[in-house]
């Protein structure tokens, strides 16, 4: 998601990731239905958060759970809630969500680099000028 907004507000975007595919731990999430978020507030969601859920209010609060879902229903999935306050796709596959975001990545621009470990990130002025791997910058 943060790979998204960032395409969408005109940056160069780039996803690094080690596995030979991404969203492999979103594939695995909710038994592999994908437990998108929660329908609970904001702040009863972060209290439910381990550690410093607190940490995670601004971005919480930035892009919220009904943001999530919305996005996902506009692209043509629907979801549904379930107990818990959890929100799954209608479809009960994880891999329709993945399907979505890998789409909204590529009609944004967003390259996506596998196989590939970061060592380290240069970043000078706030942004970054160099990362440390095989083949890239």
């Amino acid at each position: 998601m943060a790979a998204l907004q960032a395409a969408r507000d005109k940056n160069q975007v780039t996803i690094l990731e080690k596995m030979n595919s991404i969203g492999k731990k979103l594939l695995i999430t909710g038994k592999g239905r994908c437990n998108i978020t929660s329908s609970l507030p904001i702040e009863e969601f972060i209290q439910n958060v381990p550690g410093n859920g607190m940490f995670l209010y601004s971005s919480f609060s930035k892009f919220t759970n009904k943001d999530i879902t919305q996005l996902l229903e506009q692209e043509g999935l629907k979801v549904k809630e379930e107990r818990g306050h959890r929100i799954f796709p209608i479809t009960n596959k994880a891999q329709d969500v993945l399907n979505i975001l890998l789409r909204l990545l590529k009609k944004n621009n967003v390259t996506i680099i596998t196989n590939t470990k970061v060592k380290s990130i240069v970043v000078k002025e706030g942004k970054a000028v160099r990362c440390a791997m095989p083949f890239l910058w």
